[in-house]
């Protein structure tokens, strides 16, 4: 039972520690997601592009590119702290009335990364999963219409 208890206590702290990591200093806990990404897609790719500025805030483009080549952008993206706390803050065109909506870090366990904003229609969370150099897992899930619903996308590094 000591074991156990041990167990539980050097998770718990190793958790803590690695959120707290996070929290510090964002653009160097998230700077596997620097450079550009693409995922294949039967209608074409989408490409995520991240960058970092001199203010070591994070920030991403989402675009969708057709068979011909077309690019729409469709989303803007940062990860940043407000305060405290670490956000991942997202504009998309014609949704929320084109106003930025942002989610709160809530987890950084073994190289995935949870954001969380439980008042947001769809989706509640986006997650960022670091699966090395040149693979990246994202998804957003959540309930909408209270239906579970979880969309992925397995980015490679272009």
């Amino acid at each position: 039972m000591k074991k156990i208890y041990l167990c539980a206590l050097i998770l718990f702290f190793v958790g803590f520690y690695s959120n707290v990591k996070a929290q510090k200093d964002p653009s160097k806990t998230f700077d596997f997601v620097l450079g550009s990404w693409e995922m294949q897609t039967p209608k074409g790719k989408m490409v995520e592009r991240w960058s970092k500025d001199a203010d070591k805030i994070l920030k991403g483009k989402s675009y969708r590119v057709n068979a011909k080549g077309d690019s729409v952008l469709t989303e803007t993206l940062q990860i940043r702290k407000i305060g405290k706390e670490v956000f991942y803050c997202s504009t998309v065109a014609d949704q929320n009335e084109g106003k930025e909506v942002c989610f709160k870090l809530i987890s950084t366990k073994d190289e995935i990364y949870i954001f969380e904003n439980v008042a947001h229609d769809f989706p509640q969370r986006i997650v960022y999963q670091n699966l090395g150099k040149n693979e990246m897992l994202a998804w957003i899930e959540g309930e909408l219409n209270g239906k579970s619903r979880k969309s992925e996308f397995r980015y490679k590094r272009q």
